[in-house]
């Protein structure tokens, strides 16, 4: 299936495919910097905002939340919009959400803040990953994909201990303004370096919509939905966790960049495998995430044990981009909205997650117990995979017997 073209993405010629690239990798860094962060930055907010961390966990869960909505939303209405113009709208947008996130006067404004701040996040990463895939060869479009994922974990490495170190020195608040004032740069570089190619002559919201009724694209969302739910578990926790187990608060921006540099390693390997062998690159990097979430309870007494086994926690971020190309392979035509419903099953999880790990907290069981919240989740994951690719061993199979 990998190896079929894909109809809606054309190749475009660019003078410069890698400033492209980093143009769209610049919103990556913003959005990663602020997704991240504002979970790094949980008890913080927490106390100015006078609520438990459990409690402002549903603010992580709400701007995840905004993503599922926009995601779909935004790809289908703007199915006749010049790409390059979609990416400069939503970058605004994205802007405005995050400086309001930065002035929210209480708890509630935070929320409903987060959620208009998560609507462009699917969209964006979908349209970017399109057009990221347009400026490469065909045998290299997962890892042109990772090239615009690559800013999300970069930001995990440099801009969410940035924003965490100014959230702790100055105030949370600014975290959030850092993230606006990216948006803004993204969405002048986008403007000035994406290709100025027109929409597709036959896009309309029918034609997206026709991406739901595929069930491969259901199956593929489905895997990312539940089994990138163990990696949000675990992530939004980690701080109180570290000030409450590990004892080793004043570290946290060094393990969050430890984290970055596993979703880094992770994005880069996982890309190279799908290229390769798209089906068995995903099961692997779900099994890899059940097996490093189940270590976590055991590994967060000590700093010198949790390093390494958050460094394996990130390395399973390399989902991502990988199920990004899985859904280009199986949506047909419908590709610009079945690219945005990956982020929009992503964030699912990531309120699905800190969900059911903040359920697991409050009954009593523990910091640590998100661990195995979370390799439950991956394993969950992984289960749908199984069904996806019985799905594929029997259409080959079907095809050989056809021969």
């Amino acid at each position: 299936m990998s190896s079929n073209p894909v109809p809606d993405v054309q190749q475009v010629k660019v003078h410069a495919p890698g400033v492209v690239l980093a143009a769209l990798a610049l919103g990556g860094f913003a959005i990663g910097t602020t997704e991240f962060a504002s979970m790094s930055l949980l008890p913080d907010f927490a106390a100015g905002l006078g609520v438990d961390a459990p409690t402002a966990g549903h603010a992580i869960s709400a701007y995840a939340l905004g993503v599922v909505v926009g995601a779909p939303v935004i790809a289908v209405l703007a199915a006749r919009l010049p790409r390059r113009i979609i990416l400069v709208a939503l970058m605004a947008v994205f802007a405005v959400g995050n400086l309001l996130s930065a002035l929210a006067p209480t708890f509630g404004w935070m929320m409903a803040f987060r959620f208009f701040s998560g609507l462009p996040h699917g969209a964006y990463f979908g349209v970017a990953a399109l057009v990221a895939a347009s400026v490469a060869p065909p045998e290299r479009r997962a890892q042109s994909v990772a090239m615009v994922m690559i800013g999300l974990t970069v930001a995990t490495i440099v801009g969410v201990p940035m924003a965490n170190v100014v959230g702790q020195w100055i105030g949370w608040r600014w975290g959030f303004v850092i993230v606006a004032v990216l948006a803004a740069m993204t969405a002048t570089a986008v403007y000035v370096f994406a290709p100025r190619a027109p929409a597709d002559a036959g896009a309309s919201p029918l034609r997206e919509l026709g991406a739901l009724a595929k069930g491969r694209v259901w199956l593929t969302l489905g895997i990312g939905a539940i089994g990138f739910g163990g990696m949000f578990c675990v992530y939004t926790y980690l701080a109180s966790t570290m000030r409450e187990v590990t004892h080793a608060s004043a570290a946290l921006p060094v393990v969050l960049a430890v984290f970055g540099a596993g979703m880094t390693v992770g994005t880069l390997a996982c890309a190279w495998a799908a290229d390769r062998a798209q089906m068995p690159a995903i099961g692997g990097v779900l099994l890899w995430s059940a097996a490093a979430l189940a270590l976590y309870p055991m590994a967060t007494g000590s700093l010198w044990t949790l390093i390494p086994v958050v460094f394996l926690i990130g390395c399973g971020g390399g989902l991502g981009a990988v199920l990004q190309t899985r859904l280009m392979d199986v949506a047909g035509d419908a590709q610009t909205l079945a690219a945005a419903l990956n982020h929009s099953a992503f964030n699912f999880a990531n309120a699905l997650g800190p969900w059911l790990g903040g359920l697991a907290i409050a009954a009593g069981m523990g910091w640590t117990s998100t661990g195995y919240v979370g390799a439950a989740l991956a394993l969950g994951g992984f289960a749908i995979w199984v069904v996806a690719a019985l799905d594929v061993r029997r259409e080959r199979m079907a095809l050989a017997a056809a021969e």
